[in-house]
């Protein structure tokens, strides 16, 4: 009996160290949670139209997992957000399968959340959205082998948050600065 209450004990206290590795950290407009400081990396994207735009990645490799986000900027590149998003998830999903492909929304701007199984075994829970003309696409791949990194993929996915307090659909100004005052 004594035994099992140590176990117990034990697992207690190391599941918290676990949950408190991850931290959050806010950048430009957004704010994403990574468990280490996250290597980041300027890049160039390439849009619907062919056209390279300059990228920002940040990115975290685990034994179980690859965390990266990336912010594509599209100012200068003429795209309306359907082609940026469609050639997203075209470009996410060439070397596996969209399981999942539903609308997805982070306070008041909307996107698209994925799933998808690679072809590899791996499994990637994404989120995209083109929120004032930037591409931010973030993806939490958990990797085929070794230990499983599915539930540590999802956290990341689902740690976005947008800090401006804008939205990327018009809902009515006055619905939105009612929103604004909520957030």
């Amino acid at each position: 009996m004594r035994l099992i209450a140590f176990i117990l004990a034990a697992f207690v206290i190391a599941s918290p160290a676990t949950a408190q590795t991850w931290k959050e950290y806010r950048y430009d407009s957004f704010g994403v949670s990574f468990p280490a400081e996250p290597k980041v990396e300027n890049t160039m994207y390439q849009g619907a139209n062919g056209k390279m735009v300059g990228a920002r990645v940040y990115s975290l490799n685990e034994d179980s997992c690859v965390l990266k986000m990336t912010v594509a900027d599209f100012t200068d590149a003429g795209l309306e957000e359907d082609a940026v998003i469609n050639q997203a998830i075209k470009s996410l999903s060439e070397n596996g399968e969209v399981k999942v492909n539903i609308p997805h929304r982070i306070s008041a701007v909307y996107g698209r959340q994925l799933s998808i199984a690679g072809r590899d075994g791996s499994h990637s829970s994404v989120a995209v959205f083109f929120f004032r003309n930037r591409l931010y696409q973030i993806e939490g791949k958990a990797l085929p082998n070794g230990a499983d990194g599915t539930a540590e993929a999802i956290r990341f996915q689902q740690s976005l948050i947008f800090t401006d307090r804008q939205s990327n659909r018009s809902i009515g100004g006055r619905v939105v600065e009612l929103v604004n005052r909520l957030f």
